[in-house]
């Protein structure tokens, strides 16, 4: 067997009863290491990923008002009326799910992104496979196995998962994931770059340093030895005991009987004690909705309405809670879903396995806006009508990578397999890359609105005088055009830009003053 092949196995085995899939080793301080670590996209920003298990029918979760008509057509036995539809805000054609109250509130607070028709080439429609596709972030046709984020954790952590946790690098786990296992999605090339949490019960066992009982006989109490013995030589027990204490209470309530929730709660705990974990994962299920998506008298209810009930509530809770602890502005979640459902409902009140489906992206540094058009529809749908791709999901995983964790945008190609992918306009400006404004009283560069923009956009800046100068520059840092030189007197000042011949896409702008250089992101939509 090969080596790798063996600590993978060795890896999820152990995982099966503990919450640490790596063994412990002692290694001596590697200084190349840890000055490359500290170096590789390395920021505290912080990815919560939202798993919605069955894939998610987005027709009826994200509703196109303005298709209503031909989604009259196609899914009358399931179609949520019209008058039930949660209006957003500045969104005349996209209203949410009745069930979706907290998440509309956040999408109207301005803190979501919604990405329209997210799929891939030839999608494929088992669970399996389709999952598999998402979180190996492959084409459909080859198989890839390690993850995206287990591949992003590689690159940012040389030498994982073996030689961490490291003093003099990054102590806390590279990833959590709550469940019994942990996915795929973070398996690197040396194994699997992260740690489950087995269950809700036992991420309080561990910070009360209790275990689950065992039968009162010889081999019980033997295995209630084994169990503690393991729970207590896992090198990360101590450091989520320390992150719990020094958040020993949840600080906005959350719904009760919602598994999500409770996921999530841990999450929020986590990360207000000061956890550096850079990708959490949690999962909810029950979206394989073939039958009895909803009531037959009232589609406003059923089970699909109660699974959305449960995601809104519960993301709305964990929002309140990590900006009561002050952490939000360091958190961003995003939802995914193996695939959506087809246009046309079935007979059973259901919908079968699709294509496409729209993407949530929220946190209080994203782009408050849906990026893509309603979905193409067909006027008289048949059963093997699919929602077509409008964005590949590469594309929101890649955003993710450069804008959110501020890598370059060809490491982040080389880690989705070297599939190039155009970006999305998800976050305000590359926040993982400290693009953000830069404010004093003299000087400061602000983001262009309106942005993303069709024709015309302004920019303003502050100066404290003297000569100004603003380039255009595309994704691979070619200088396009020079958009405003001027020689100026102390104020602030607005620049009207033209798009001119510019293609549909993302540019950055880049303001010289002096020997100060202050970037902002500019996107450039049809």
């Amino acid at each position: 067997m090969k080596r790798r092949d063996f600590l993978k196995m060795s890896t999820m085995a152990t995982l099966a009863y503990s919450i640490n899939g790596n063994p412990i080793h002692a290694y001596g301080e590697d200084h190349l290491l840890s000055m490359i670590a500290k170096t590789r996209g390395n920021n505290d920003n912080i990815l919560v990923l939202i798993q919605m298990s069955g894939g998610n029918d987005g027709l009826n979760t994200i509703i196109p008002l303005d298709k209503y008509s031909e989604l009259s057509n196609a899914r009358a036995n399931i179609l949520i009326n019209q008058a039930d539809v949660l209006p957003l805000s500045g969104q005349i054609n996209t209203g949410f799910h009745p069930a979706m109250t907290g998440l509309q509130d956040i999408f109207n607070t301005g803190r979501m992104n919604i990405v329209q028709g997210v799929s891939y080439p030839d999608p494929n429609f088992s669970h399996f496979r389709s999952t598999d596709i998402m979180f190996s972030a492959s084409d459909s046709n080859v198989d890839v196995d390690t993850g995206w984020v287990g591949r992003y954790l590689d690159f940012r952590f040389p030498g994982a998962p073996l030689n961490y946790p490291d003093p003099n690098v990054f102590m806390d786990p590279l990833s959590i994931q709550i469940g019994s296992s942990i996915s795929s999605l973070f398996s690197g090339a040396n194994g699997l770059n992260g740690l489950a949490v087995s269950s809700i019960d036992s991420f309080y066992q561990i910070v009360s340093g209790t275990v689950d009982p065992a039968p009162a006989t010889p081999a019980g109490h033997e295995l209630t030895y084994v169990r503690f013995i393991a729970q207590q030589t896992q090198s990360y027990t101590q450091v989520l005991q320390n992150a719990a204490n020094l958040q020993p209470t949840n600080l906005a309530p959350y719904p009760a009987n919602n598994s999500l929730a409770s996921q999530l709660a841990i999450v929020a705990r986590l990360i207000g004690g000061g956890l550096k974990t850079p990708v959490y994962m949690v999962n909810i299920g029950g979206f394989d909705t073939h039958d009895n998506q909803v009531d037959a008298v009232d589609h406003k209810i059923g089970d699909h309405a109660s699974r959305l009930t449960k995601l809104s509530e519960a993301i709305a809770a964990f929002q309140a809670d990590i900006t009561l602890m002050g952490k939000q502005d360091k958190v961003t979640g995003c939802t995914v879903s193996e695939f959506g459902r087809r246009v046309k409902s079935n007979a059973s009140v259901g919908t079968d396995h699709g294509a496409g489906a729209p993407m949530m992206v929220f946190g209080t540094k994203v782009n408050p806006t849906v990026i893509g058009s309603s979905p193409n529809l067909p006027a008289n749908a048949t059963a093997s009508d699919n929602v077509p791709m409008q964005h590949d999901f590469r594309q929101v995983f890649g955003t993710i990578l450069v804008d959110w964790f501020g890598l370059s945008l060809t490491n982040a190609q080389t880690i989705l397999n070297g599939n190039p992918f155009t970006m999305l306009p998800i976050f305000k400006y590359a926040v993982g890359t400290n693009e953000s404004p830069v404010r004093s009283t003299q000087l400061s560069l602000e983001q262009n609105y309106p942005n993303p923009f069709r024709s015309h956009t302004t920019i303003r800046f502050t100066t404290s005088g003297g000569m100004v100068q603003i380039l255009l520059y595309d994704q691979v840092g070619k200088m396009l055009k020079v958009l405003y030189e001027n020689e100026v007197p102390a104020g602030t000042f607005d620049v009207g830009v033209d798009r001119d011949a510019l293609p549909a896409g993302i540019y950055y702008y880049q303001m010289h003053v002096s020997n100060q250089t202050l970037t902002q992101k500019m996107v450039v939509v049809n």
